[in-house]
């Protein structure tokens, strides 16, 4: 699988260095995403973007993958139902983006919350 699987809350919270092996790992799916996103974004503004040249495509796709808006305005219809289409695409990278990047974190949060607790409860 491409990410590994967490451990169970009966283990013991993963040593320092595999958590930063899991969270390389982690950052590199999620560059994955990125890149990958950008390369769809800026083939498609080179296609259907009024005659765009390669690096202005790759400028409209990540304006609009940081959520910052387009940099050239599609007059087309074929342009504008590309923009709208990967628009909606980049929210929806964003937000998975920002999953794949803090998951292993708040898993750690959680692992380590309730390890704390579980040592209160059996010291009763």
């Amino acid at each position: 699988m491409w990410l590994e699987r967490f451990e169970h809350r009966s283990l013991p919270l993963l040593p320092r260095r595999a958590f930063l092996r899991r969270l390389t790992h982690h950052g590199l799916v999620a560059s994955g995403l990125v890149l990958g996103s950008l390369g769809i974004g800026a083939a498609g503004y080179h296609a259907f973007g009024e005659n765009l040249t390669w690096l202005d495509a790759v400028l409209n796709a990540a304006m609009i993958l940081t959520g910052m808006g387009p940099v050239d305005r599609m007059t087309t219809t074929a342009g504008k139902l590309f923009a709208t289409a990967y628009a909606l695409f980049s929210g929806i990278v964003f937000l998975t983006t920002v999953a794949v990047l803090f998951a292993p974190i708040f898993h750690r949060f959680l692992h380590r919350f309730h390890l704390d607790i579980g040592e209160r409860t059996r010291g009763r």
